[in-house]
């Protein structure tokens, strides 16, 4: 049974446990929301369903109910390889189930098949000014290919709400075996004198690798990456404004267009950048010497007793070091156990958490995915902050369309929250 046939069977399978939720227990309260979070961005305000991800306090994120390390394991690998093929997480975010390589290997083949971009999208790109951000032009990018859509012309063939997820899932598929290549075109155009590689036409991790121009093992560092960001829940601004947009019947390109402008923001996508550039100012500071403890506990001290942060450790949610940095940080200590910056890292790994905690400063004094993410690709050659956006645009695509493919197969409504003045809210604060 092929993935779409699977996915088939699985949304009709689903359907009746929504359409009972609905009509039996409707009325069932989640929990009540405070003023604090009306106001501070409807944290914790339980209110958006997924099956595709979880962020679990003490495990991080979940994929399908799975933690991080074992769907590293689970998932097929290509030969020699340490990470798995993207296709088969896109499998597994899809159904919850972990395929064979067999079924891995006929998705490759499937995106083979769609991953050709259409000229005129490259003709878009070059036509904006050069100095434009790249998520300007990756986002430009998606919302050109509209024109593809094959949700639009269902749509105005006469919409069937039992059927919508079929067309959604063609145009996720086909806009997730593209954007490695709209990414990659991006990087090559604008950083790189315009030399651009031909895709050769192979999984995701070693096209994007190839099309980029890194040799191996950076194909595994491109699977490593699109996973890892592919997805966190639905609540984060990425997902939610992909479901939000997508929830008014419009289509994958529309959905993810304006899912990437989200992402785009500095509270969300630039974390990474953001951490990078401040331990090469760090490094600066110190004059670049070996890091020992004592020197980083000494930097550290000084650094928050001057009212700074320590920018890459804590979390909202979680209360343990993330596993999405877990897993970055044992491809370091495998592939760069010596790059300079990595050895800041490490020691930054070993001695903050302790001071964090002894000061009080976080519920959570772990580092979380952005505090290395950066350095992984410094070290690749990739220094080009901007771009680093982009690429995590490619990973949180995997998850975002997944979510919507489903959104449509079981029928989610309109989204439409409820607004109050703040007037109402004083008038509520009065009365509590």
């Amino acid at each position: 049974m092929g993935l779409k046939e699977k996915l088939a069977q699985k949304i009709v399978e689903h359907r009746p446990r929504t359409t009972r939720l609905l009509k039996e227990f409707g009325d069932v309260k989640l929990g009540e929301v405070t003023i604090e979070q009306c106001i501070g961005g409807a944290r914790d305000v339980k209110c958006l369903v997924t099956d595709i991800s979880y962020l679990d306090p003490m495990e991080g994120i979940r994929f399908r109910g799975r933690t991080i390390p074992e769907v590293m394991a689970a998932l097929p690998k290509p030969a020699g390889k340490d990470f798995p093929y993207v296709e088969a997480f896109w499998y597994l975010l899809l159904t919850g189930d972990v395929p064979t390589m067999a079924e891995t290997m006929e998705i490759v083949e499937d995106f083979k098949k769609r991953n050709k971009v259409p000229t005129y999208v490259y003709d878009v790109i070059k036509a904006l000014p050069k100095e434009s951000h790249p998520m300007v032009m990756f986002s430009t990018a998606i919302l050109a290919m509209q024109k593809e859509s094959k949700f639009a012309k269902f749509y105005e063939e006469g919409f069937n709400k039992l059927s919508a997820w079929d067309t959604m899932y063609e145009d996720s598929s086909d806009l997730l075996a593209r954007l490695p290549e709209i990414a990659a075109f991006i990087y090559r155009y604008k950083y790189k004198g315009g030399n651009i590689i031909a895709n050769p036409n192979s999984d995701m991790g070693t096209n994007f690798a190839k099309m980029m121009g890194i040799d191996a093992p950076y194909d595994d560092v491109a699977r490593m990456y699109f996973i890892l960001h592919s997805d966190h829940e639905s609540g984060n601004a990425s997902a939610h404004t992909t479901h939000l947009v997508a929830s008014t019947l419009s289509d994958a390109y529309y959905s993810l267009s304006a899912g990437m402008d989200a992402l785009a923001g500095p509270l969300h996508g630039l974390a990474n950048q953001e951490v990078l550039r401040w331990l090469q100012d760090v490094i600066t500071k110190l004059d670049g010497v070996e890091p020992t403890e004592e020197l980083m506990k000494k930097f550290v001290l000084e650094t928050l007793d001057s009212g700074a942060v320590i920018p890459g450790f804590g979390h909202a949610v979680l209360r343990k070091t993330d596993p999405r940095y877990q897993s970055q940080r044992e491809f370091c200590e495998k592939h760069l156990p010596n790059d300079k910056i990595f050895k800041y890292v490490d020691m930054l790994y070993r001695v903050v958490p302790d001071i964090l905690l002894a000061k009080g400063k976080a519920k959570n004094p772990w580092p979380n995915v952005d505090a290395q993410s950066g350095v992984i690709q410094w070290f690749y050659g990739i220094t080009e902050y901007d771009f680093y956006t982009v690429m995590f645009g490619v990973g949180r695509a995997i998850g975002v369309l997944a979510n919507i493919t489903w959104d449509r197969g079981l029928g989610y409504a309109l989204e439409r929250p409820k607004s109050l003045t703040t007037a109402m809210l004083e008038d509520v604060a009065k009365k509590g």
